[in-house]
């Protein structure tokens, strides 16, 4: 297994450094690291180092030496986006927590029309903030060094503006004669961006297909069987990572 990943606002470059606040906290009281144990640390954009426990000091401040040289970690050919409706309930943060575990590298929160959640004032700021906080945790937990962005809630018209800057632009469909077909069998960019719209539980509205399809995007089926809309875009991110090389 790789080593735990925490999360620093600079990936440090020196023999030494502490590692304290709520990620020393969680490195010594939670994961109760010991003197020798290997610990990654990232800024969550791509850059990391790697360096061993040399002691805990109290409840949240972990020694860390042997610091590596600064690494980055490039950004993806294939970059894929998921535009996620909001589901009910706390069914939004699992989709995250899913999408990122599985690779995904941006996540836009989209208020379509036939989402029962609606995201307003102090709800949404706290929604959003849910969202990222699980990016972020998430991103850790699978031992990422470079966490999908979460992007402030989209409206239908600026979903489509995103849509026709892609170099495939998909908007996932649950009718099993869904115009284009497959997605496991779609024609995928060598480089540049996939754009991936995930409809509601109550699916995407006509008005809204016809707007996606104005921005140049194309209904995908995933298989025979409908999924939710929390968990349709992590198995659709899943067939497009394999594609595009990116799981090989």
């Amino acid at each position: 297994m790789t080593a735990p990943v925490f999360v620093v606002e600079k990936v440090p470059s020196g023999p030494e450094f502490v590692l304290d606040g709520p990620e020393g906290r969680h490195a010594v009281s939670v994961k109760r690291l010991a003197p020798g144990e290997d610990v990654v640390l990232t800024d969550g954009r791509g850059r990391w180092t790697e360096g061993v426990v040399k002691a805990a000091e109290g409840k949240d401040r972990l020694v860390i030496t042997d610091l590596e040289s600064v690494m980055e970690e490039p950004e993806p050919v294939v970059r894929i986006t998921v535009v996620q409706a909001l589901p009910k309930g706390d069914r939004g943060e699992l989709a995250v927590e899913t999408m990122t575990e599985t690779g995904v590298d941006a996540i836009v929160p989209w208020q379509a029309s036939r989402c029962i959640t609606q995201w307003r004032g102090d709800r949404g700021a706290k929604s959003l903030a849910k969202w990222r906080a699980t990016a972020r945790e998430s991103g850790k937990q699978s031992r990422r060094v470079r966490f999908p962005e979460v992007a402030e809630a989209l409206s239908t018209k600026q979903v489509a503006a995103l849509l026709a800057e892609a170099d495939l632009a998909v908007v996932l469909h649950e009718d099993r004669d869904a115009p284009s077909g497959a997605l496991a069998t779609a024609e995928l960019p060598a480089a540049g961006s996939i754009v991936l719209v995930v409809g509601p539980e109550g699916g995407v509205s006509p008005d809204e297909l016809a707007a996606f399809a104005a921005a140049g995007a194309h209904p995908y089926r995933l298989g025979p069987s409908v999924l939710r809309t929390s968990t349709a875009g992590t198995a659709a991110a899943a067939v497009l990572l394999a594609r595009t090389g990116r799981w090989s």
